[in-house]
């Protein structure tokens, strides 16, 4: 799993630096970088932190975070469990809902021949 790059993604989707999400957290931006880099595995508690602070699941961090055979590792076994059933909570929440966060609305305007 590679959490940093993850968070990188997330990070500058919205438009923040390192050093502006660790104002919002209570890891220091050294730490952050660390983690970013892959030199560090960040906690769960840190990255529940960076999910709420950053506005994304924490399953969806983690499903970032997946590399190819990750989830057919079974030392990864209950985390492809938890990140299984979040997805469907997640699934089945979008379809009562008209849109997702962080998604762009259709344009309204009608295609002119």
């Amino acid at each position: 799993m590679d959490y940093g790059r993850a968070i990188r993604i997330v990070r500058t989707a919205h438009g923040l630096t390192k050093a502006e999400l660790a104002r919002q957290l209570t890891i220091g931006a050294s730490h952050l970088s660390l983690i970013e880099r892959g030199k560090r595995k960040p906690s769960v508690e840190v990255l529940d932190e960076i999910s709420t602070v950053l506005r994304i699941p924490p399953h969806l961090l983690t499903l970032l975070a997946s590399e190819p055979g990750d989830l057919d590792d079974p030392k990864n076994a209950e985390q492809v469990a938890e990140l299984s059933r979040s997805l469907v909570r997640v699934l089945v929440a979008a379809g009562e809902q008209p849109t997702l966060p962080m998604t762009k609305k259709p344009s309204k305007r009608k295609k002119t021949s």
